[in-house]
């Protein structure tokens, strides 16, 4: 299971601005602090915390932060129309596009899917596979 993801960031406002453009809507919360941005999810009474967190950081060793090759990060939105609200907010917020939402004929006839990079260069991916939603195919 993974417990947290952590990215780099130079530029922790505009990276603020980016991910709390559509982060939020997911149900994340913010918490801010000296050592950056941590997106949690709300943890229900009597239950453990929902995993996993995300987190924005300055480097740990002062170099520039750097996004890796075949790296990407998915969020599970609730449908499709989430996944267009969120990745056009996330664009007007300083993000860049890797492929606008849609269907991809190597995935899934459910898997509806945008492609994002945040200011930093990260790969980010908004996607929904509700079966109940139209499919590639029809």
């Amino acid at each position: 299971m993974i417990a947290y993801v952590t990215v780099g960031a130079d530029d922790i406002a505009r990276a603020k601005r980016f991910y709390s453009a559509f982060l939020p809507a997911l149900g994340y919360g913010l918490k801010e602090g000296p050592e950056g941005l941590s997106y949690a999810l709300p943890v229900q009474p009597g239950q453990s915390a929902p995993l996993p967190d995300f987190y924005v950081k300055p480097t740990f060793d002062g170099n520039a932060a750097s996004a890796g090759n075949g790296t990407m990060i998915a969020f599970e939105a609730r449908n499709q129309a989430q996944v267009r609200d969120l990745h056009a907010a996330a664009l007007a917020a300083g993000g860049f596009d890797e492929g606008q939402p849609g269907f991809r004929v190597s995935y899934g006839p459910h898997f509806y899917v945008g492609y994002l990079r945040d200011p930093q260069g990260n790969k980010i991916a908004l996607f929904s596979s509700d079966p109940s939603e139209p499919g590639r195919d029809g």
